[in-house]
């Protein structure tokens, strides 16, 4: 979850370093650094605690010079955000310096061995390992004879060698001190992308900080290794030796990451959704059959007619696009549907039949649970594809097919259009597979009809944002809340009690409503906002009895529900009015007066909105 930049040309390497490290601070903002090789053979080291300003601020007037190197900036696995803990981290008597992003799971055995050997350890994380251990193999290389190859081959042989030795994952830039002009890139389970630029090349986590810089990548897979100079780029695999790598072009969606005179990234996102739902739509719909249609699936309409269970995997944000997905896929396509938790499933043994096909959902495309479900389930021989945000992406790749949501960079650590337009994403399959299966072809047309409304409901919705501001400054100092739901509402009810977490740093916990006299009633006082979303559907007489069941305890009631319901008005203490839509597709609406409360809570907490504490946007590690 932490970010990697690299740099290698004829300019200062400062400069696209700390433009770089802003662009991925939402990987992780605890502590920064970067590394050069000066002009005079020297590694030059410059650290902080805390944002990319901070350590802007303390190069300010003295930025390092060098023409080579790396950055990072940091969420923490191992040791908390000291300086000392903080990347670049030098390896023996500055020899080489290392930028890791992932976990390295036999650190402490490999720490001691290398204290038995001398090397001195300035920190508690497990990567000062990788940097002195890479520094011991080099020591090594310098007193073994000398074998044919290129100029790199004792660099790559002892890079190589080091790696061998890790338990774990990792994504790592390396300069060093004796091989000027190039730096050194590797990747086992977490993501790492070359830009080719004119003379010059670019190392970092994923695409959006090579936009404007370069628009040709090269995507590193696991086990691979690049030397990267001004003007060459060698890729070498463990077992393959030297392979020929492949330029990508730029994802369109990598360019602009500015507020555009908003105040926080997460409510420009919020706002973005109407958009982004119509991105995700565009090029889907053949009207003509009445369905959905996708460019980059490898399977077959026969083969997925043929489907005789739909497995959906995620985490987080994105699993809480599963749980909606299975009630429309089920309700509306007739597909069975489960849904499973991508930490667990990695670790289970479930027995599927032979013709399931598993979905794997995330926003990055890099999450490391998600990544090695699919893995597991390939591995067994299941057909897997991918609803991932990033082109390009590990997940994306691995996959035997994918759709991308097309939704545009999202900055804010917690998600709001990529939920959405996984929403749309999966709508998108229930009319695909409903018209393989029983759909007619004047529901298809309904579905489509339905489908393409949803992006003008979102935005009646957001015209909810000043009252749901004025609601947000009447409970702000409550410390608990309760979000209730049902049926595809009840995906509703997670997902707000999950935003408001993850940026007010509030307790909230979703629930369907009908649970809540199963325990969570318990929770209930007049310090305990309860926020029911209670649409008309064929449930809403079971819902308005949940709500009295808390009235006549004294909690109060905050009520998402349709345009014009004075029933509900009577009852509750405050009323969001969302559009009304189809049953199975409320989620799209309701949940947008949830972010909006999540967010004005947050505000008025004092709260960091984008960069929530303990979070990072993209969760590489297990």
């Amino acid at each position: 979850m932490c970010g990697i930049v690299g740099y290698v040309g004829r300019g200062s390497a400062t400069g696209y370093l700390l433009e770089g490290l802003r662009r991925l601070e939402y990987r992780g903002y605890d502590s920064a650094g970067i590394a050069t090789r000066s002009d005079d053979n020297r590694l030059q080291v410059e650290k902080t605690v805390g944002r990319i300003d901070a350590l802007a601020k303390r190069l300010n007037g003295h930025a390092l010079q060098g023409e080579v190197g790396i950055g990072h900036t940091r969420w923490a696995t191992h040791g908390g955000p000291t300086e000392e803990n903080s990347h670049p981290h030098l390896g023996g008597q500055g020899t080489v310096a290392i930028s890791h992003n992932g976990v390295i799971e036999n650190y402490q055995t490999l720490k001691e061995r290398l204290a038995e050997q001398g090397y001195e350890f300035r920190s508690a994380t497990d990567s000062e390992v990788i940097a002195h251990l890479i520094d011991s193999q080099l020591e090594i290389e310098s007193r073994s004879p000398s074998v044919n190859g290129t100029p790199y081959t004792p660099l790559i042989a002892a890079v190589k060698r080091a790696l061998a030795e890790l338990q774990g994952t990792y994504a790592l830039a390396m300069v060093f001190r004796d091989w000027p002009g190039l730096l050194v890139a590797a990747r086992l389970g977490s993501p790492l992308v070359i830009g080719i630029g004119q003379g010059e090349k670019f190392v970092a986590s994923d695409a959006s900080p090579l936009a404007g810089y370069t628009d040709k990548l090269v995507y590193l897979a696991d086990h691979e290794l690049a030397v990267v100079t001004a003007d060459d780029l060698l890729v070498t695999h463990r077992d393959l030796g030297r392979i020929k790598h492949r330029v990508a072009p730029l994802p369109d969606n990598s360019g602009n990451t500015s507020l555009d005179g908003y105040p926080h990234h997460m409510l420009k996102e919020i706002f973005e959704q109407p958009q982004s739902l119509r991105q995700t739509l565009e090029g889907r719909i053949c009207e003509d059959d009445a369905t959905a249609v996708f460019d980059d699936f490898d399977l077959t309409a026969e083969q997925l007619r043929n489907v005789s269970r739909v497995v959906l995997t995620a985490c987080g944000t994105s699993w809480h696009a599963a749980i909606a997905g299975e009630y429309m896929l089920e309700g509306l396509a007739r597909v069975p549907v489960e849904v499973q938790y991508a930490s667990e499933l990695r670790y289970r043994n479930p027995p599927l039949e032979r013709d399931t096909l598993l979905f794997a959902i995330t926003q990055s495309g890099e999450t490391a649970d998600t990544l090695a479900a699919l893995r597991e389930m390939r591995r067994k021989g299941y057909r897997t594809l991918a609803i991932c945000n990033v082109v390009g992406s590990t997940i994306a790749r691995e996959a035997d097919g994918r759709i991308y949501l097309s939704a545009g960079p999202e900055i804010g650590v917690a998600s709001t259009k990529a939920y959405t337009s996984q929403l749309m994403a999966l709508a998108l399959l229930v009319l695909y597979f409903g018209r393989l299966r029983h759909l007619s072809f004047d529901k298809g047309r309904r579905l489509i009809e339905i489908l393409r409304q949803l992006p003008q409901q979102v935005e009646q919705a957001l015209e909810t944002n000043d009252e749901v501001r004025r609601i947000a400054e009447k409970y702000c100092d409550a410390n608990n809340f309760l979000y209730l739901g049902r049926q595809c509402n009840f995906s509703t009810a997670l997902e707000g009690a999950l935003k408001l977490k993850e940026i007010s740093y509030v307790h909230a916990e979703g629930y369907p409503a009908a649970e809540m006299k199963h325990g969570p009633i318990a929770l209930v006082d007049e310090q305990t906002p309860s926020v029911f979303v209670i649409p008309r559907d064929f449930v809403y007489d079971k819902v308005m009895a949940n709500i009295e069941e808390i009235k006549a305890r004294g909690g109060p009631v905050i009520a998402v529900a349709d345009e014009g319901d004075e029933r509900v008005a009577a009852l509750a203490d405050d009323v969001i009015y969302v559009p009304k839509v189809e049953e199975f597709f409320q989620p799209f609406v309701s949940v947008v007066p949830l972010q909006l409360l999540a967010y004005h809570i947050a505000v008025l907490r004092g709260c960091d909105v984008d960069k929530p504490r303990n979070l990072a946007k993209s969760v590489t590690v297990e």
